[in-house]
């Protein structure tokens, strides 16, 4: 099956990519290659420990591998602003690879009293994308990286109770999170060509793959290890992301996902939006509704 791969990566030397849960993985899956390739690494996570033993893997299979480490909460917005200060502060920083989430955990809140899913995939992403915006202007090529989820299709815009106080399904809330992703990035890519900005928003998804971010499904998690063996492995995974992040071809508003049957597996292509992640009026309520929510205004008006 035609599609792109992790050998379409060209050669990244002189280009800086930052990765958010960059140690585990499809983060790490994909750092790994982009290291290979000769990018600089930014490993942006929540553990150093953890950071610090994936780096120490990467350099053994690609020595002089250039890799550095900025920690990360995304469940605490106050901690995202500061992990953007540190940031911005690099000489350079050319691609943001928004990769870390959360997967239908009990419910849990942040730091401000979200619900979890909703406030790391979501606002999380939104502030520290929105935070960065100015820095990846100055930039080679700048590019933000969004990923989604195939459960995007059954997500919901139903962000009128972000704490989860009146209601809680712990997998509904997850596939509502993975279609604000979408939202977010193709709202994103709208308003970047309209403020003219060199940055351009590319969307992404894994398909189906065998990751720790199952950890919460009880007996299924079990199920999720086979998936590798039958669908994708976390390095199968990975290579939409690749492609969004280093494809010469991707344009604004690009979303890639596996091309097999209904976009589980394979090599990666142009991935299906539903309607609703589409749709600018939706798009444009959570735009709204997530400065609210942050405090964070990215400053691009609406188109």
């Amino acid at each position: 099956m035609p599609g792109f791969t992790a050998a379409d990566v060209p050669d990244l030397s002189g280009r800086t990519y930052v990765v958010t849960g960059a140690n585990t993985g499809l983060g790490f899956e994909a750092t790994r290659v982009l290291a290979a390739r000769g990018a600089q690494v930014v490993l942006v996570c929540r553990s150093e420990d953890k950071a610090r033993e994936a780096m120490g893997r990467i350099i053994a299979e690609t020595p002089g591998a250039k890799l550095d480490f900025v920690e990360l909460d995304l469940a605490d917005l106050d901690a995202v602003k500061r992990t953007a200060d540190v940031l911005s502060q690099r000489e350079d920083l050319d691609v943001l690879v928004n990769n870390a989430g959360v997967m239908i955990p009990p419910l849990s809140h942040t730091a401000q009293g979200f619900e979890l899913q909703f406030g790391v995939n979501h606002l999380g992403t939104f502030a520290l994308t929105s935070h960065l915006l100015p820095k990846l202007a100055q930039g080679k090529n700048p590019r933000v990286i969004v990923t989604s989820s195939i459960a995007h299709r059954s997500g919901q815009a139903v962000w009128g109770d972000p704490k989860a106080e009146e209601s809680y399904s712990r997998v509904q809330r997850y596939s509502d999170s993975k279609l604000a992703n979408a939202l977010f990035f193709v709202e994103l890519a709208r308003r970047l060509e309209a403020s003219g900005s060199p940055v351009i928003s590319v969307g992404c998804h894994p398909g189906v793959a065998s990751t720790e971010l199952g950890r919460h499904m009880g007996f299924a998690s079990v199920a999720m290890k086979l998936v590798g063996m039958v669908l994708n492995t976390a390095e199968q995974g990975a290579v939409p992301t690749l492609q969004a992040a280093t494809d010469p071809g991707a344009a604004n508003g690009d979303y890639y996902g596996p091309r097999g049957l209904r976009e589980m597996s394979g090599p990666s292509g142009t991935a299906f939006l539903t309607r609703l992640a589409r749709d600018p009026g939706a798009a444009q309520w959570l735009w709204q509704r997530s400065v609210e929510l942050t405090g964070v205004d990215p400053n691009l008006p609406p188109v």
